[in-house]
Formats: C-alpha cells, sequence, structure tokens
C-alpha cells in the first residue's frame, strides 16, 4: 500500500525511505537517486517511509518503495511536460486543495481544541429539538415549469382550506390527497426529524408548531406540504451522539466564520446586486 497515498485519476501510490541499515545510517542530504531533472535524499525517501510505516498494515520493502517513489517522480514531471498542469480541470482541483489546505493549517488545531459540556447541548437542544410530524405531499416533478410549480402551489392552498375545514382525522385526509407514497399508508409519518436531517425551511416551519398544529404550506424541492407536528422528544431521549455532532458543527462553523471576517478585512468584496438579482431568478 501506497499510504502518503499520492492519488492520482484513482491510482494510489506508495512512497518510503531508504535501504536498509547503510542507508538509514546515511546522512540526510545524500542522494540516493536521480530520475530525470529532480534528486531525492536519503532523508526525504526515508521521512515518506516512515509517514507510510506509520499508518500502513502491511508496509512494502524499502525496494518496493523506492519503485513507487521513482514512478511518482517520473509521472510528475511527464504530467508537466504534457502541461498539465495547465489543464483547467486540474487547476481547479489544485485549487480546491489550496483552500482546504489552507483551513487545515491556520484552523486545525482550533477546531481540535473545540470541547462539548452537557449544559451546551442542553441549550442547543431547547433551540433545536427532535420534532415528529406527518405531511401531505403535493408532489412536483423535477423538470417541472414555473406554470407547473405554480399549479401544483395553487391545488396545495385549495388542499390546505380543505384540510382546515374536516373532521376527519388527518391520516385519512392523507390518504386522500397526499402524493407521497412512502408515507400514504403510515398517515403521512415522516417520524422525528432534528435540524441535521430536513431542510432548512421545513425545520423552522415546525419548529415553531405546537404538537396537534397543523400548518400549510410549505414548499420544498419535492413540492408542497400540508404538516402536522405529532411530537417532541425531551432532551433525555434525545440522540446524543447527533447532538454533540450537531454542537461541534455549529462551533466549527463559528471558528471558520470569525476566520472569514477577518479575512475580509484585506480583501475587497464587491458584489453586483442587480445581477444577483438576475441569475438568482
Amino acid at each position: 500500500m501506497l499510504l502518503s497515498y499520492f492519488r492520482v485519476f484513482g491510482i494510489s501510490l506508495l512512497i518510503a525511505g531508504g535501504f536498509g541499515g547503510a542507508i538509514a545510517a546515511s546522512k540526510d542530504d545524500e542522494v540516493l537517486a536521480r530520475v530525470g531533472q529532480v534528486t531525492v535524499t536519503v532523508g526525504e525517501f526515508n521521512k515518506k517511509y516512515e509517514e507510510v510505516k506509520s499508518v500502513a498494515v502491511n508496509p512494502p520493502t524499502k525496494e518496493k518503495f523506492l519503485e513507487d517513489y521513482i514512478r511518482y517522480k517520473i509521472g510528475l514531471q511527464e504530467a508537466i511536460k504534457k502541461k498539465l498542469d495547465k489543464d483547467p480541470i486540474i487547476q481547479e482541483h489544485m485549487q480546491r486543495e489550496l483552500y482546504k489546505g489552507l483551513l487545515e493549517r491556520e484552523l486545525s488545531d482550533r477546531v481540535a481544541k473545540i470541547t462539548i459540556s452537557e449544559k451546551e447541548m442542553q441549550e442547543y437542544y431547547k433551540r433545536n429539538p427532535e420534532i415528529r410530524s406527518s405531511h401531505i405531499l403535493i408532489e412536483i416533478k423535477p423538470d417541472s415549469t414555473p406554470a407547473q410549480r405554480e399549479e401544483a402551489r395553487k391545488r396545495a392552498l385549495e388542499i390546505y382550506e380543505e384540510v382546515k375545514k374536516s373532521k376527519r382525522p388527518f391520516e385519512e385526509l392523507v390518504k386522500i390527497y397526499s402524493d407521497d407514497i412512502l408515507t400514504k399508508d403510515r398517515g403521512g409519518d415522516l417520524g422525528f426529524q432534528s435540524r441535521a436531517t430536513v431542510l432548512p425551511n421545513f425545520y423552522e416551519a415546525i419548529l415553531g408548531m405546537k404538537v396537534g398544529e397543523i400548518k400549510g404550506v410549505i414548499e420544498s424541492p419535492n413540492g408542497f406540504h400540508i404538516v402536522k407536528v405529532t411530537d417532541r422528544r425531551s432532551y433525555e431521549n434525545s440522540d446524543k451522539r447527533q447532538l454533540k455532532a450537531l454542537v461541534f458543527d455549529e462551533k466549527r462553523a463559528q471558528i471558520l466564520n470569525e476566520y472569514f471576517e477577518k479575512l475580509k478585512k484585506e480583501y475587497k468584496v464587491e458584489i453586483n446586486r442587480n445581477t444577483l438579482n438576475k441569475a438568482i431568478k
């Protein structure tokens, strides 16, 4: 395995260090190999090999590792000769890696120090409880036109008015009106949902509802929903593992926001609102 894993077009390449005791005893700056226009020193090679040994279950021999490393060096030079470093797709990939590398270098220490207390989890849960709901879905196909979407919205509003006037249980109305075949036979039940498991606008809508309350019409990429809140889970019964992850994500997002708010002071940002409004229509 080549576990400092250089992944190039899905191929994993192993990278490692020197040959036996003789190389280990050599000086780090001694040239171990010349590969085209570049050299590989003993120090560089040993460093890479130790990195692989620390994570590989079955590390390669140093001889095999050297061959892999030589291939890697040849491949890099061949890629540059073919001007792959100028390819727009590869440049975009490199830019993403640069961005990830920046965040790793600048923020990893702060993220690693994040701690989460029981009190913080309780406070978060007060603001973001797990809520159970049922729905009637007026479905919209992915390729629907604006006119078809508007027609579905009007139908949803008409059904909502019927639901508000009806004396029938919500579960029966689901069977009559809902397009959601997955939940239709169980009264539209969506189970318990958290902020992490549903779209933000859907969660915000049910968050402000009382148990037993029915609300419409909530829009989503799937269509229009008429929703009834059926239960709220107590903190004691909540999914603590998921809850801890959500608090961690919130703290990590705060670190990221603070970092970029500080950086924005060094970089002038201008947004053409007219163009933006046209783009999002």
